[in-house]
């Protein structure tokens, strides 16, 4: 499944909470899951695949950390 992280609404975002969500859901190294938590960041959309059979639990750790998510496929 492909996901398109549109954003963050959380009034402090937590970098490495939100590089390490990105790092077990997307089996990304941790360096590019942190450039890609910057880039969420500073307002862009960010695409990740997420393998399907952990895709709810991924879904329910970014809504925890309050990053917004279209799916894509």
């Amino acid at each position: 499944m492909k996901l398109n992280l549109i954003s963050c609404d959380a009034q402090r975002p937590d970098r490495r909470a939100i590089a390490q969500c990105i790092t077990e859901i997307s089996k990304h190294n941790e360096s590019l899951a942190k450039e890609l938590t910057d880039i969420l960041l500073e307002g862009d959309a960010v695409e990740i695949d997420v393998d399907d059979k952990n895709s709810g639990s991924a879904l329910r750790a970014l809504r925890k950390l309050s990053v917004n998510y279209e799916i894509i496929e």
